[in-house]
């Protein structure tokens, strides 16, 4: 195992401050800390953990304690192996809270509607773990199978798994690179519905522990589900019911697919254009940003009909 250098947070309260001494815990628990001790906690050295650990610092001396933070590259006693795997088992114990839930909501009897809002707030809490997940357990990719699994069969099943537009603003976006008609569908409609801050970066696959939100690749968060493009994902999972990009995702889908499915080739012709740009070599972003220029004037000419 590579050399890891660790955070380490000593702290003290006084014993009155019992609301400030439940903030701080909920703070630690928040952030992934491993609690080594009672007053002591520690996480892998990296900007964003030093960063978290200076404003609990902060916290703590404002609430009259003592609070002292140092890097440390080894700890006696401690090798790095059985640290990391002692930050794997907490996260195990929570992954197996939303398995459990996971496992009890496929038996459930209720409606598509209340299965679809559970299955929204486990995949919630499951990337709310994933970002403290430092060391990629594999107990979390374990559910993180499960949830998609899950969510194939309940879209299969015809429920739908919605998700608040809220929580995907001002976000990093990744896809494949050399964007085809479905990718640069989806973008667009991000950029127009969903995220209008959107960034959009490319890549043949999902970066382990990647904050982006992947679409129309393998492991994505959005992409095909049984017979339907990303485009149609997107829509369905963000509740869109504009009946115009109804109509072109019906498009994209019989470009995209080739399957016939709405008889609408009007998209066919667009996919061929993206192509060739992607032949001719023009940067991603760039075919990204023409074919934004084409679906805004298509979206604009379907609503005059």
């Amino acid at each position: 195992m590579d050399q890891i250098s660790w955070l380490l947070l000593l702290y003290s309260l006084p014993a009155h401050r019992n609301t400030q001494r439940v903030a701080v815990w909920r703070r630690f628990k928040k952030i992934g800390a491993l609690q080594l001790t009672t007053s002591t906690y520690l996480l892998p050295d990296r900007p964003a953990h030093y960063e978290q650990f200076q404003w609990l610092t902060k916290l703590i001396r404002d609430s009259g304690g003592e609070a002292t933070l140092v890097r440390v590259r080894e700890i006696e006693g401690m090798p790095p192996e059985k640290l990391v795997a002692l930050f794997n088992e907490a996260r195990d114990r929570d992954y197996a809270v939303i398995d459990k839930a996971l496992r009890g909501l496929a038996r459930d009897r209720k409606t598509r509607g209340e299965i679809g809002n559970q299955l929204n707030h486990l995949t919630r809490q499951f990337r709310e773990l994933r970002a403290i997940d430092f060391f990629q357990s594999p107990r979390g990719q374990e559910v993180e199978v499960q949830l998609e699994k899950f969510g194939r069969t309940s879209v299969a099943k015809g429920v739908t798994a919605k998700v608040r537009p809220q929580d995907y603003r001002g976000r990093t976006w990744l896809t494949r690179p050399r964007p085809e008609i479905d990718r640069v569908g989806s973008a667009w409609l991000v950029r127009k519905l969903i995220d209008p801050k959107a960034r959009f970066i490319f890549a043949a696959k999902v970066p382990a522990r990647s904050q982006a939100v992947a679409f129309d690749m393998l492991d994505a968060q959005f992409t095909h589900v049984g017979d339907e493009c990303t485009f149609e994902t997107l829509s369905k999972r963000f509740g869109i019911r504009d009946k115009t990009i109804r109509k072109i995702g019906e498009m994209i889908h019989d470009a995209d697919l080739d399957d016939e499915k709405f008889q609408r080739p009007e998209a066919i012709g667009l996919d061929r254009v993206l192509k060739g740009w992607a032949k001719e070599e023009l940067p991603d972003e760039e075919i990204l940003r023409r074919g934004f220029e084409c679906f805004d004037a298509l979206y604009a000419f379907l609503q005059r009909r």
